[in-house]
C-alpha cells in the first residue's frame, strides 16, 4: 500500500469516528431536552410559589386551541411557557372541557388548577392550600 492510500484511510476513519461522536453528543443532548421537557409537563409548580400571587382577569372564547389560549395565559404572565401549557392541556382530562367566559386567575396556581377553574369545576379549597 502507497503512503497515500494509508493516509486517506487514517483520515477517512478519524471523520467516521468525528461523526459517530458529534451524533452521539446531539442525540445525549435532545434526549436532555426530551426528558426535561416531560419532567415539567407534571411537575411544573405556579409562576408566584410564594406569597398571594397576582390576579389576572383571562377571556376564553370557544374558538381557541390549547396552543393559543397558552399563548394568552403566558401574555398575562400565568404560565412560563405557552408550548408546554398547550401539551399539559391536551394530555390532561380537561383537554376538551375548557368552556368559554371570562376567568380570573391567580399567578399562584399551577396550569391544572387553571385548567379545572376554567372547565368550570370547583376547586376544594384544602387542593388550593397545598
Amino acid at each position: 500500500m502507497s503512503a497515500r492510500k494509508v493516509v486517506t484511510k487514517i483520515v477517512c476513519a478519524c471523520f467516521s469516528i468525528l461523526i459517530l461522536v458529534l451524533l452521539g453528543f446531539l442525540l445525549y443532548q435532545g434526549g436532555k431536552m426530551a426528558f426535561a421537557f416531560g419532567h415539567r409537563v407534571f411537575t411544573e409548580s405556579a409562576v408566584d410559589e410564594e406569597g398571594e400571587g397576582q390576579d389576572y382577569a383571562v377571556q376564553v372564547t370557544s374558538d381557541m386551541g390549547a396552543m393559543e389560549l397558552g399563548r394568552l395565559l403566558q401574555k398575562k404572565g400565568l404560565v412560563r411557557d405557552a408550548n408546554l401549557f398547550a401539551v399539559q392541556l391536551k394530555l390532561s382530562a380537561y383537554a376538551n372541557t375548557i368552556k368559554e367566559g371570562t376567568y380570573t386567575l391567580s399567578t399562584s396556581m399551577t396550569a391544572w388548577e387553571m385548567m379545572r377553574v376554567m372547565s368550570a369545576e370547583e376547586l376544594d379549597d384544602t387542593e388550593t392550600e397545598e
